[in-house]
C-alpha cells in the first residue's frame, strides 16, 4: 500500500526507479549454480509503478552444472537444466509462475545448436518439511555441430587408413613397404594426440570417435605386423626355410583359388600345382649336333642323357663286334686282323675319357638341377607372400569400410551444419 500513489497529485509521475537494496525483493536463486558468487545477476533498479506493481529484471550470467555424456561424441546431444526457486520461502508463502512457454538463445558458441528448449513448474515435497516447495526448471538440449569434426578429424583419419591399405599394393622388392607402414603408424599416433586435445576428458564413457580411432590404430598396427610377415615370406629361400605341407596347400592352392590368383607367366588353371623341378628320369630328347648351344639346365640335362644313351649303344655294338672277331680268330688262326678291329681297339681307349666327361657334365647338370629346385622353392615363397599381400589388402579394406560405415550409421545424426 505504501508504494501506490495518485499520478495526478504528483505531477503525472507514473513510475519510479528505486535501487533494489531499498526495497524487498524475492530471494530467487539458481539451485545448480556453478558461479563463485552463486548469484550471477547485476543489481539494477526496480521499476515501481503508481498502481503498486514492481518490475525487477536484473541481467545476469548464469553458470550451471551439467552432466556431460560423450558416448556419441562428436554426434552428441547434451541436456542441461537450470533450476530456479526461492531459497527461504516455501510454496505456501510464495509462488512462482511461468510467463514464457518457450525461449531461445540469440548468441551462443558456433559449436552448438539449440534444437529443443522447454520449461516446467514443479511443486515438490521435501522429506525435511511438510510444506511444498515450488521451482521453475528450464531444460536446454544443445546439439554439437559435427561439420567441423567430420572434415577435420574423420576424413583425415579415413585417408590415413586408406594409405595403410594401399601399402599392400607396394611390391616387397621396392624396399619401402615396411617404412611406409611405420611412417603411417607414426603419423596416426601424432594425429591422435592432436585429437585427444579436442575430446572431453572423462572416464565415464568411451566416445564414439575414440572407438573409431582405436579401431583404425589397431588396423594400421596390424598392417605393419602383416607387412613384416609378408617380407619374411618374400625373402625366404631353400637354404633357410622349407615350406611345410599345410603352408603349400593353403597359400599355393586354396587361397589362390579363392582370390583368383595365378603365377605370372603360368598358364595353368587356378589351384594347379606349381612348377616342379625336372626329374632325372626323363626320356632322352635328340637334338642335332649343331644345336648344342647354351640352353637352360633342363635342356642341358636332356642333352647329357641323349649323349649317354648314344655312348651305351656304341659300347654294346663294339662288344658284339669284338665277340665276332674273337670267334674268327679261333676258327682261322694265323690270319691278320682287319683294320676295323684295330680302329675299334683304338676307340675303346677313348672310352675312359668320354666316361669322365660324362661324369663332369652330369655333375654340372646336378648342380643346375639343385639350383632349379632352390629357385622353385624361392618362387613358391614369393608367391605365398603375394597371396598374403592380396589377402591382407582385401581384409583391411573391408575392415576400414565396415568400421567407417558402422560409426556413421550408429550416430544419432551425421552432419549438423
Amino acid at each position: 500500500m505504501n508504494l501506490r500513489w495518485n499520478s495526478s497529485e504528483f505531477g503525472g509521475v507514473k513510475d519510479l526507479r528505486i535501487p533494489p537494496h531499498r526495497l524487498w525483493k524475492p530471494d530467487v536463486l539458481m539451485y545448480n549454480s556453478a558461479d563463485e558468487g552463486f548469484d550471477g545477476t547485476y543489481p539494477t533498479n526496480v521499476v515501481v509503478r503508481n498502481n503498486g506493481s514492481c518490475l525487477y529484471v536484473p541481467p545476469g550470467i548464469f553458470k550451471s552444472t551439467c552432466k556431460i555424456d560423450i558416448t556419441w561424441f562428436p554426434f552428441d546431444d547434451q541436456r542441461c537444466e537450470m533450476k530456479f526457486g526461492s531459497w527461504t520461502y516455501d510454496g505456501l508463502q510464495r509462488s512462482v509462475y511461468r510467463r514464457m512457454r518457450t525461449f531461445g538463445l540469440f548468441s551462443y558458441r558456433p559449436h552448438w545448436v539449440l534444437p529443443l528448449t522447454r520449461e516446467h513448474r514443479r511443486n515438490r515435497l521435501e522429506c525435511c518439511c511438510p510444506e511444498p516447495y515450488i521451482d521453475i526448471t528450464f531444460v536446454i538440449i544443445i546439439r554439437r555441430r559435427t561439420l567441423y569434426y567430420f572434415f577435420n578429424l574423420i576424413v583425415p583419419c579415413v585417408l590415413i587408413a586408406s594409405m595403410a591399405v594401399l601399402g599392400f599394393t607396394l611390391p616387397p622388392d621396392s624396399g619401402e613397404k615396411l617404412s611406409l607402414g611405420v611412417t603411417i603408424l607414426l603419423s596416426l599416433t601424432v594425429f591422435l594426440n592432436m585429437v585427444a586435445e579436442t575430446m572431453p576428458a572423462t572416464s565415464d564413457a568411451v566416445p564414439l570417435l575414440g572407438t573409431y580411432f582405436n579401431c583404425i590404430m589397431f588396423m594400421v598396427a596390424s598392417s605393419v605386423v602383416s607387412t613384416i610377415l609378408i617380407l619374411n615370406y618374400h625373402h625366404r629361400n631353400a637354404d633357410t626355410h622349407e615350406m611345410s605341407h599345410w603352408i603349400r596347400v593353403v597359400f599355393l592352392y586354396w587361397l589362390p583359388w579363392i582370390l583368383r590368383m595365378h603365377r605370372p607367366g603360368d598358364g595353368s588353371e587356378y589351384g594347379d600345382s606349381p612348377t616342379r623341378p625336372v626329374s632325372s628320369e626323363r626320356k632322352p630328347i635328340h637334338f642335332p649336333d649343331v644345336e648344342l648351344k647354351e640352353r637352360s639346365s633342363k635342356s642341358l640335362l636332356a642333352n647329357v642323357l641323349d649323349i649317354e644313351a648314344k655312348h651305351r649303344q656304341m659300347i654294346l655294338l663294339r662288344l658284339g663286334f669284338n665277340r665276332q672277331a674273337d670267334d674268327g680268330t679261333n676258327g682261322a688262326s694265323g690270319q691278320r686282323l682287319p683294320d676295323s678291329i684295330v680302329t675299334n681297339h683304338t676307340c675303346l681307349s677313348a672310352d675312359y675319357e668320354l666316361t669322365m666327361i660324362l661324369k663332369e657334365i652330369r655333375f654340372i647338370t646336378d648342380q643346375l638341377r639343385k639350383e632349379d629346385e632352390a629357385a622353385c622353392i624361392t618362387r613358391d615363397w614369393k608367391f605365398a607372400a603375394m597371396v598374403v599381400d592380396r589377402l591382407c589388402l582385401i581384409i583391411f579394406t573391408l575392415f576400414t569400410i565396415i568400421a567407417t560405415l558402422a560409426v556413421l550409421f550408429s550416430a544419432p545424426h551425421i552432419i549438423v551444419s
